[in-house]
């Protein structure tokens, strides 16, 4: 049987997309894969929390301009070291998240990152379909799903640890609000681009997810290259 066979320090460019709803497990997916393929990660998602932390920590008066300055000079290393993931910053970003000023400072950001480096992972809502569409353009795109009772208790037990209180009725509503909110959204709404991959993380294990994933990525980048090599 033929197989396909990639070595990771081969990879000189690679672009992938990755799309989904909340706590659908593309953040994990997109982690689990960066760090396989040795590439360079970006969650836009936290770039919109930290846009909502911004601004509900200091009420500018501004928020256009104030947005456009700090993520300017944004380094995005600085963003993991934060604890974005409250309910309030969840449910505030949704909001602004839905305004076009703020999605194009975002994507500003984004665009410039992806055509910084030849080996990226981003992971968002709009990656396929407004960040890597063109210039540059992902190589391979995935799209994940999952049942809301599933994701719900991903995120309630992820805020449990920084809150014993937490109700998973209320983390179940704000999810499924966030959700609806990203669909309906006027500007980059959340669509499944036509060629992605559907990775239902409610089915498939942390295992299974990225035997998928990475099976899909290197014949892709086999087809691409029109190379292939048998074991």
């Amino acid at each position: 049987m033929e197989k396909l066979k990639l070595k990771k320090n081969n990879i000189k460019k690679i672009r992938l997309a990755f799309d989904g709803f909340s706590a659908s497990g593309k953040s994990l997916g997109a982690k689990l894969i960066a760090r396989k393929y040795k590439l360079r990660l970006l969650n836009s998602g936290l770039l919109y929390r930290y846009a909502a932390f911004l601004i509900l920590k200091n009420n500018p008066k501004k928020k256009i301009s104030f947005l456009k300055k700090k993520f300017k000079k944004l380094n995005y290393k600085y963003l993991t070291s934060l604890n974005l993931h409250s309910n309030e910053i969840s449910n505030y970003s949704a909001i602004i998240a839905k305004q076009k000023n703020v999605r194009l400072i975002l994507k500003k950001y984004q665009k410039q990152f992806a055509k910084k480096y030849k080996k990226i992972a981003i992971e968002g809502r709009d990656i396929s379909t407004k960040i890597l569409n063109k210039n540059p353009r992902y190589d391979v795109a995935f799209f994940f799903k999952c049942n809301l009772n599933t994701a719900a208790y991903r995120r309630w037990k992820d805020l449990k640890s920084l809150n014993s209180r937490i109700n998973f009725d209320e983390v179940k509503k704000s999810l499924k609000k966030r959700n609806e909110l990203d669909v309906k959204r006027r500007f980059s709404p959340l669509i499944q681009s036509k060629d992605s991959i559907i990775i239902r993380t409610d089915i498939l294990n942390k295992k299974q997810m990225v035997v998928k994933m990475s099976n899909e990525i290197e014949k892709k980048l086999f087809l691409k290259n029109g190379k292939y090599k048998t074991r």
